[in-house]
């Protein structure tokens, strides 16, 4: 079978020819592939035009990413300048417009080898929280890049808890002018990425002071650098935060301001003004101004941490067809590390959790767009719900891909912990995704404050229908189910009814058992704010079950739809099946509490899940492939579409500038060490 053009792009000679461990894995696929992946991609135009997209960028030397394990710091944040200045001049030339399909395409082939990403936050901040004239003032020179902009809103000291942040900025009604300062060292900006070296602009959170009346954090537009030389204005210190875990390519950076002047009309104003007199007026919720951070979490979900999970598991399952090792029985050949039960019970649960988190995504993302116009004209009455579910989903998205690409790293042994493998890297740059745009505990436990108020207003009026109607993601909460669980074989856990209404009875009974909890405690005295710290463990694991009842709810839904499809439909509901049992044994002791499943049944759902492994096993190759990304997008030495891994890990690895150069320490070191036996005259 010849490989399809537009996956293989490092025309590499090995390529015009398939490996025959992975060309068989595709041998008579029982589904269209390309049909798998135009659903994903939202339809077949959509696939079409990515991979036009995918196609110009390949054939563009600059974008060439090769040689990028092997570069310093320094050349990886110069090489992803170049990219990003290169691609905006494509994009203009192409008219490839901001916010155009074409521009998320080319992001998605590019990841995590480009810069000035924060630039498109900061815009994104601007458009949500600008007054009409502010985004067409500043949104027009930020598309044009007459300015850089970055986001600003961490600090040394305050992450997180956003009614912390210690910088000031204080209106000076006399000269109509905001004072914008660092008042301590723990007030200095702290994280914001292209911070160090390359942005002109930054919008500043701040906490807004108006004749000594604090009124919370506002955002300012606060010029960083010169337009001129680039240089540092006055009373800005500003730099680069150090060397990190990962993500090396992207200068974080460190902010001072002392007493930096800034006009009025830099306040950000959608939600809220202040009058030249000093005068404030709001024109939103206090929760207004967190409008910005939920534009990127939604954004992020999809775009941003996703794709690092579902690039580990192309990567350690086509490692898994190709890597022979030990023997099922003493008489056959070494068998694919695939086919040991042990290898699928680590790698098929991240496959099927990609597949289910892309669905979930996917609808939080459509949720998201039909409010944000509403939320944009001052209707507030979806977002508190639209609030939670982005923090929550951002925090359940982020821990089980960076768990999920860990397990796909160490699946692949040895090789897996080579950077050319590419699994490296993919786990550093998810693992950041667990603490910025809010740290995930702290995002728990406000979906846990959502779910607490929701819970207690389906209390108020238990059996009938509340006043105010609940929102959808927590409408279970108002029809208890079952007290049991009616299985009596593993057939009956393959029901995607049961298995559902197996998670809506858990998240409610934990939901349920925390705020009980904080309640005696109020009840016996105890302050409500001290209720809350000495049960936040408990409402934290309730968080975390309402998050997966509703991943596993969405990718029934989304499986449900497929009736058109049927060779899809059955694939899908496997790994609906697998990720829903999965959840159900890691987390056994929730649901034999109560005595909801019995042991016998936990048994049962253990039985349904491993027969499921095999039946998965047989298209993971092809479920992997549905995902579409490019040889180049993968960047792996293990993770080519042809399969050829040791050619290209051994070729890549020659290519290594140790291999290259002159060995420094020989003369030095090695050379004296290993002359030093001889005696000495």
């Amino acid at each position: 079978m010849g490989s399809p053009v537009h996956r293989v792009s490092l025309g590499d000679t090995w390529s015009r020819q398939v490996h025959p461990d992975i060309d068989s894995e595709r041998g008579t696929p029982p589904f269209s592939v390309e049909r798998l992946t135009n659903i994903l991609d939202g339809g077949i135009q959509n696939t079409v035009l990515r991979r036009k997209v995918e196609s110009i960028l390949q054939g563009d030397p600059v974008f060439n990413l090769k040689d990028h394990y092997f570069m310093t710091q320094d050349e990886q944040y110069e090489a992803a300048i170049q990219k990003k200045f290169h691609l905006e001049i494509l994009a203009r030339h192409l008219g490839w417009s901001e916010g155009s399909p074409e521009r998320s395409y080319a992001e998605r082939a590019l990841s995590g080898y480009v810069n000035l990403g924060l630039h498109g936050i900061a815009m994104n901040a601007l458009r949500s929280l600008g007054s009409d004239e502010q985004i067409a003032k500043w949104g027009q020179l930020g598309k044009n890049f007459q300015i850089i902009a970055t986001y600003a809103q961490t600090e040394l000291g305050h992450g997180t808890n956003l009614r912390g942040l210690e910088t000031e900025a204080t209106y000076d009604a006399a000269t109509q002018e905001f004072v914008i300062h660092s008042p301590t060292m723990t007030a200095t900006k702290w994280w914001p990425g292209d911070l160090g070296r390359s942005v002109t602009h930054a919008i500043v959170l701040a906490q807004l002071i108006c004749s000594g009346v604090q009124h919370g954090m506002h955002a300012f537009i606060v010029p960083i650098r010169s337009l001129e030389d680039h240089t540092p204005l006055p009373g800005i210190t500003v730099g680069d935060i150090g060397p990190k875990m990962g993500l090396e390519h992207i200068d974080n950076g460190f902010l001072r301001l002392n007493h930096v002047r800034v006009p009025r009309e830099n306040m950000l104003s959608r939600f809220a003004e202040v009058l030249p007199d000093g005068s404030y007026r709001r024109l939103g919720t206090t929760q207004s101004n967190y409008l910005a951070m939920l534009v990127t979490r939604v954004w992020l979900l999809l775009t941003g941490i996703l794709p690092y999970l579902k690039k580990s598991c192309v990567i350690a399952v086509r490692y898994s067809v190709i890597r022979h090792q030990s023997h099922l029985r003493p008489s056959d050949p070494e068998a694919k590390i695939l086919d040991y039960q042990t290898q699928q019970q680590k790698l098929l649960p991240q496959l099927a959790m990609s597949y289910a988190f892309h669905f979930l995504a996917t609808k939080l993302l459509e949720f998201f767009h039909s409010s944000y116009n509403a939320i944009l004209n001052r209707d507030f009455s979806l977002l508190p719900e639209l609030h939670a579910l982005s923090a929550g989903m951002k925090a359940m998205i982020s821990d089980f891909c960076t768990q999920g690409a860990e397990i796909c790293r160490r699946a692949c042994g040895g090789h897996g912990y080579s950077k050319l493998s590419g699994l490296p890297t993919l786990v550093t740059q998810v693992t950041a995704s667990c603490t910025y745009e809010g740290e995930n505990t702290v995002l728990y436990l406000q979906m846990a404050r959502f779910l607490m108020k929701s819970y207690l207003q389906v209390q108020v009026s238990p059996g009938s229908t509340p006043q105010k109607p609940l929102p959808w993601s927590v409408m279970y909460l108002a029809t208890p189910g079952p007290s049991r669980c009616t299985a009596q074989t593993a057939a009956h856990f393959l029901c995607p009814d049961l298995y559902t209404t197996a998670w809506a009875h858990v998240s409610a009974r934990l939901i349920k058992d925390a705020v009980h909890h904080t309640q005696t405690l109020m009840r016996s005295g105890v302050d409500q704010h001290d209720a809350w710290n000495q049960t936040a463990v408990i409402h934290l694991q309730a968080a975390k079950a309402h998050c997966y009842y509703i991943t596993v709810r969405s990718f029934k839904e989304a499986v449900e739809k497929l009736d058109n499809e049927p060779a899809i439909q059955q694939v899908l509901q496997r790994l609906c099946d697998l990720y829903a049992l999965h959840g159900i044994l890691t987390n056994s002791g929730d649901f034999l509490h109560d005595g909801f499943l019995s042991g016998a049944q936990v048994d049962m759902a253990r039985t349904a899940f491993l027969d499921l492994l095999p039946l998965i096993r047989k298209d993971a190759i092809l479920l992997t492939d549905a995902f579409d990304f490019t040889d180049h997008c993968l960047n792996s030495a293990l993770g080519c579409y042809d399969g050829h891994v040791y050619e290209r890990l051994f070729e890549w690895a020659k290519k290594s500038p140790a291999n290259t150069k002159e060995n420094p320490a020989y003369e030095k070191y090695i050379r004296p060490l290993l002359q030093s036996w001889r005696p000495k005259l």
